[in-house]
């Protein structure tokens, strides 16, 4: 797909970027084109920017040495998990309680570092993240702790996520058997509930008309900016592709080929 020039000097115009990372910055372990040239221009204008990702199973220090790896160098204050975003959430709603988590370390240290304690008898909360640490006998612990009152929570609303090879399941769709066996439904925190966009307008310090989130999830991404009125860009280089940008019935501001289309080339 080819970018108009008028839309790239747009979203290079605007002083916050809030950027998603699977899917627009990486699959798996490989960087996508264009994608250290996008950061380094980000740096070199000095734009406001942050990672804003659903994925909740790294920390913020996992997250700056993957992209170190990948050839990008950052500060970890840049990145913004669903894990971070929920610890938020839970110590608002009830400090220093305690939860059930199945869930990677990213999402453990998160509850952890607002005084959240590990229970498995009659925690005030069940959460569900990204894992591949999921087997049937964590499954029916969780939902008679979700029987027993615990309130069910999920890092985000994501069914899949984008891998070098394909796509894996992601946190709604193992939360899915919970809710269906408890007749429960789980509470989202992550991308598109506003309440993450509006934490992370307050981390890059900028007005939603000043800000542009780019992704590549027209479900979650999109939907996020579009709720929260900033404007869009949908790239084309994750889990959407050209045929599939008219399934839903609301469309992203921009569409581009990849983040490799923003920042000009050298």
């Amino acid at each position: 797909m080819k970018a108009n020039t008028i839309d790239i000097e747009s979203i290079r115009n605007k002083n916050g970027f809030i950027i998603d990372m699977d899917g627009v910055i990486y699959h798996g372990n490989k960087i996508l084109p264009g994608a250290k040239n996008f950061v380094d221009w980000l740096t070199r204008e000095k734009k406001n920017f942050l990672f804003l990702t659903n994925a909740s199973d790294k920390t913020p220090k996992e997250l700056q040495e993957k992209l170190a790896r990948l050839g990008i160098q950052v500060d970890k204050t840049v990145f913004y998990t669903s894990a971070l975003a929920t610890a938020m959430f839970l110590q608002n709603q009830k400090p220093k309680g305690s939860a059930f988590i199945i869930g990677e370390p990213g999402l453990i240290n998160a509850l952890y570092n607002v005084g959240y304690t590990m229970n498995n008898i009659d925690p005030d909360y069940v959460i569900v993240g990204g894992t591949s640490s999921y087997n049937y006998d964590t499954i029916e612990k969780a939902v008679n702790l979700v029987l027993k009152g615990a309130k069910l929570i999920g890092t985000n609303p994501d069914i899949t996520g984008p891998i070098e090879n394909g796509i894996a399941p992601a946190t709604k769709a193992l939360i899915s058997p919970i809710e269906m066996a408890t007749g429960k439904t789980a509470y989202f925190i992550g991308k598109p509930n506003p309440l993450m966009m509006r934490n992370a307008l307050k981390k890059i310090n900028v007005k939603r008309e000043e800000a542009i989130i780019i992704g590549d999830r027209k479900d979650t991404d999109n939907i996020a900016g579009i709720d929260s009125e900033i404007d869009t860009v949908l790239v084309l280089s994750g889990i959407s592709a050209k045929e599939t940008i008219n399934d839903f019935p609301y469309c992203p501001k921009y569409v581009l080929n990849g983040v490799i289309d923003i920042a000009p080339r050298d």
